[in-house]
């Protein structure tokens, strides 16, 4: 075009002008039109997720969508918009004594006490399962039930929290709860509260409980600033309080040794530092964790499994998304650092993959990954959570491949693994069973859980209960989303109430199949970068 405007520039000045207007009004319109491409495009893109229902995977958003009820079955306090018939108010009471409202929170498992170190888990397992994957769950309708979930759980940390170096991490006393059967709606017993401070730390409860404020209020930064804020100077003010007061809650607290024993608080404070970086964006935090604390606490030539105990994996694929999409202002040794805590994330997932060189030997014959007999899915659905997420990583950033000690694999492999997990936990086991109550036609129907065990009208108090305990029916309330601790290493799950090993449920075991099923609810994720 330019060389025409030339040659009608050369015939008269006249047809030179009109040129000139026609490639400015051109040019404009072109303008004009791409901006409007573009403003399509980017809307398109936005919705995308939302707005291609080819994209969702059914079985597992219906799977999430049972899940997520398990939230509500746990509920202490006074409900709000009550979506389980057979539950109601209870613990209205606790956290009394102290002056303190500390009714909300979650009880544990199918027992009655809100242990805070697993509570605080699984608030950060949570927040972690949003930020990722906040617009697949919002595509199938279940964003806002598990913010919902969230804030009853930061609601309670925020109050368990009253002053900079004292944190509330447990109410209710174990042993007088396992004396009883009982209904929490119709508890009488004495639910006497737990605390650290700085004459008793407690290090890996203070940081886990940073971690879950921290990641919180990067999910409500958006919808309730003023909220945010608040759970961002609770999580600063306990990351302060567990380092400079180290010391285990298990040492001063030698009662939480049968129930959640801690091996360790180094892990859990650079998990805390991790989602502090994240949610400030402040480099102390990044620092903190590439320099002596993670020389200390890294353990980055030993992979271990994620689990409420244990961060380490965890913490690892956390910092592998710094890698993967860049940060402003990191030192060289800082980018060092990062790098070894990426290469601890890329031996594990290369572990577990099956035809790896350095494939794990702890799975079943079915494939399972298999740690332990007690709660033994926590840590398939775990590591199948850290994979996919990986796999997202690397799809995201355009990361081909995985290197695994000679092989290669792509994302689409790591993928392929998480989804053998949840579908072995959703029917596609030897058992032929779902391990998650209310999905399927077979699942558990003994589970070990008070309130579902008890029918809503029985006039049983806490000795007298027991009856339900050892009845032989079917439990009459169903404990929808309930994760149950899952098979024995030959593949084998005896459904009786009395088998808390196999048939207990607990709140983290859910978080973590949330985030499994919200990364794998769309059959191809690409994940947002949340970082500043």
């Amino acid at each position: 075009m330019e060389g025409k405007v030339s040659a009608e520039d050369r015939k008269s000045k006249k047809g030179w002008i009109w040129w000139l207007l026609v490639l400015v009004f051109g040019a404009s319109v072109v303008a004009a039109g791409v901006l409007t491409i573009l403003k399509q495009f980017h809307h398109n893109k936005r919705d995308s997720v939302s707005d291609r229902p080819a994209d969702i995977v059914k079985k597992y958003a219906d799977a999430l969508e049972i899940a997520l009820n398990f939230f509500d079955v746990q509920k202490s306090g006074m409900l709000v918009n009550n979506k389980i018939a057979w539950r109601g108010d209870s613990g209205l009471h606790d956290g009394r004594e102290e002056g303190l409202d500390l009714t909300k929170g979650l009880y544990d498992a199918g027992d009655l006490i809100k242990f805070g170190y697993p509570m605080a888990f699984t608030a950060t397992m949570l927040s972690w399962a949003i930020l990722e994957y906040g617009d697949q769950m919002n595509a199938v309708k279940q964003l806002g039930h598990a913010q919902d979930s969230l804030k009853w759980i930061t609601d309670f940390l925020i109050n368990a929290h009253p002053s900079t170096n004292v944190l509330y991490v447990q109410v209710g006393d174990p042993e007088l709860d396992h004396k009883c059967w009982e209904r929490p709606e119709n508890m009488t017993e004495q639910r006497p509260l737990m605390q650290v401070n700085t004459s008793f730390p407690g290090t890996e409860v203070a940081a886990e409980t940073a971690a879950a404020m921290a990641s919180a209020s990067l999910v409500f930064k958006k919808t309730n600033s003023t909220y945010a804020g608040l759970l961002l100077l609770h999580a600063q003010q306990l990351f302060t309080f567990a380092d400079t007061y180290r010391g285990s809650y298990t040492v001063s607290i030698p009662q939480v040794q049968k129930y959640y024993n801690s091996t360790g608080y180094g892990d859990e404070l650079l998990w805390a530092a991790t989602w502090l970086y994240h949610a400030t964006g402040d480099l102390s935090y990044l620092r903190y964790v590439t320099e002596e604390n993670g020389k200390a606490f890294a353990n980055w030539g030993n992979p271990t499994w994620f689990s409420w105990d244990d961060k380490h994996a965890g913490t690892q694929v956390l910092l592998s998304r710094v890698g993967f999409f860049g940060m402003k202002g990191i030192s060289g040794e800082e980018n060092i650092d990062l790098q070894l805590y990426q290469k601890a994330s890329e031996h594990i997932l290369c572990g577990l993959l099956p035809d790896s060189p350095t494939a794990t030997s702890s799975r079943t014959e079915s494939g399972l990954i298999w740690v332990e007999k007690w709660n033994s899915l926590q840590h398939p659905v775990a590591s199948a959570f850290l994979a996919v997420l990986f796999s997202d990583y690397m799809i995201t950033t355009r990361t081909e491949t995985l290197y695994c000690s000679g092989k290669l694999y792509k994302p689409a492999d790591l993928r392929e693994f998480a989804i053998s997990q949840a579908d072995y936990v959703l029917g596609n086991n030897p058992m032929k069973m779902s391990y998650l109550v209310g999905y399927g036609s077979d699942y558990p129907q003994f589970v070990h859980h008070r309130g579902s065990s008890i029918p809503i009208d029985a006039n049983t108090g806490c000795a007298d209960g027991f009856i339900w305990l050892d009845s032989v029916t079917p439990n009459p309330n169903v404990a929808i989303g309930a994760l149950v601790g899952g098979p024995f290493l030959n593949e084998t799950y005896i459904d009786s109430r009395n088998n808390s090993m196999q048939g207990e449920p607990t709140t983290y075991n859910s978080a973590l199949v949330v985030a499994l099923l919200s990364g794998l609810t769309a059959s191809s994720s690409v994940v947002q970068s949340f970082l500043h």
